[in-house]
């Protein structure tokens, strides 16, 4: 018995091995930001958790309608849950802290940039909403607005369109 396949099967393995590796399902997106308040928001520190990450802007009329809604799941769910909120569009911190308050956004607020980009993707509309799974993977991704009730049975397990 030989210790070691033919070089002609390692290729296969290998060819073999990068086609299947392509059909494989995209891995979680760790993030490390950092909220208005200088708090880091990292995906690592709420493993257990669900975590449902919701990208606005002041200008998006269905950000602003569905941010109360978001805010009552947050405190709804407890410790179960981490919320956090990305703004896109800024030049005012100050600005944007306040009109999110305003608005009902009581929870971290992190203010979008090429760090929140690189780390979560380009959004292709607003608002879009992902919710990652207690073990770190996209469960729900949804560009347009969520409902408390829709993040509910998202963190229940329920499959939702």
């Amino acid at each position: 018995m030989q210790p070691f396949l033919p070089r002609a099967q390692w290729r296969r393995l290998l060819a073999g091995a990068i086609a299947a590796a392509a059909f494989l399902p995209p891995a979680a997106h760790a993030f490390d930001l950092t909220d208005t308040t200088g708090k880091p928001q990292r995906l690592a520190d709420a493993r257990g958790q669900w975590v449902v990450v919701n990208f606005w802007a002041t200008w998006c009329a269905p950000c602003v309608k569905e941010i109360p809604d978001i805010a009552a799941f947050a405190r709804e769910a407890g410790g179960k849950v981490r919320v956090i909120g990305i703004a896109l569009d800024w030049d005012d911190k100050a600005k944007v802290i306040a009109f999110a308050k305003k608005t009902g956004h009581h929870y971290p607020l992190v203010l979008g940039d090429d760090n929140s980009e690189k780390a979560l993707g380009k959004v292709k509309g607003l608002p879009t909403t992902l919710v990652f799974n207690p073990e770190g993977k996209i469960a729900y991704q949804k560009t347009g607005t969520v409902t408390r009730e829709l993040l509910h049975r998202v963190v229940k397990g329920e499959k939702v369109q």
